[in-house]
């Protein structure tokens, strides 16, 4: 009768420990989501950008880049769907080194909560923000003409597939905000990752017009094929062959960044 008591024990333990990280780390999510409630400029602000390359890229540079058998509207949103996703995660960066700046991760230290409540609930709460970019920037999108020319569940798979991306990405700057020493060397150290993985991508121009050995990195690095893969989900197409990497990549690097930003957040702490 022991033995068949204690390993329930262990369980309900385990579950019991589950429950309690779960909740820090919601409580940690509803913490940062009230400090952006409560500055409207931030959320302002990172919206402006994004809508700003849309208008840019639609009526200055649509003109000029051919994009046979799709309109390029229709091409170039789901650039900026997933530029905008991957700048929003910036903020995970700056948040932890500013909450690292003032100290605040040391008063979480103090307090009887899971260690990993940090972390999560700043990737979570960036990832429930960036659900709020993405419906801007697709009503700015079809007040520009952009269209979806499959269906709705598509469009949700692809939404669904940026957040994805997103909270991925997220993980990889947690470790940067971790290891910058403030928030303003850890935006200036995100930039560099960004911009060449963005404009080296196929978000704004087909690979086919890039020199051969900038397109074998443009079609074959993860934000072209997660691009490709809102393209099709969007746009109509072969879907697989976009979706199943780009799901493959995401996993991969996802396993490869939380263990890192976990093990970069317990040697400061």
């Amino acid at each position: 009768m022991t033995a068949s008591v204690l390993p329930e024990a262990a369980v309900q333990m385990k579950r019991s420990r589950l429950a309690r990280t779960i909740g820090d780390a919601m409580v940690v999510t509803e913490r940062n989501l009230i400090a952006n409630l409560r500055i409207p400029e931030s959320l302002f602000f990172s919206s402006v950008q994004p809508i700003m390359f849309v208008l840019l890229f639609r009526y200055v540079f649509g003109g000029a880049i051919a994009t046979p058998g799709m309109n390029y509207v229709d091409y170039l949103m789901a650039g900026i769907f997933v530029q905008t996703v991957m700048f929003g995660s910036i903020n995970t960066s700056i948040g932890l080194a500013e909450d690292l700046q003032k100290g605040l991760i040391e008063r979480f230290r103090s307090l009887p909560m899971a260690r990993s409540a940090v972390l999560a609930g700043r990737t979570t709460s960036d990832l429930l923000r960036n659900v709020v970019v993405i419906v801007i920037i697709s009503l700015v999108g079809f007040a520009v003409g952009f269209r979806i020319h499959t269906n709705a569940f598509a469009f949700l798979g692809a939404v669904l597939l940026m957040l994805f991306f997103a909270y991925v990405i997220s993980w990889g700057f947690a470790y940067i905000g971790l290891a910058a020493p403030n928030s303003e060397v850890a935006q200036l150290m995100a930039f560099p990752i960004l911009f060449p993985l963005t404009f080296a991508s196929t978000a704004f121009v087909p690979s086919s017009t890039m020199p051969g050995w900038l397109r074998a990195f443009a079609e074959h690095q993860p934000v072209s094929l997660v691009i490709n893969s809102v393209r099709a989900l969007t746009q109509g197409g072969p879907t697989a062959r976009w979706v199943i990497p780009a799901l493959i990549w995401c996993t991969g690097l996802l396993i490869v960044f939380v263990p890192l930003a976990v093990w970069r957040y317990r040697r400061i702490t």
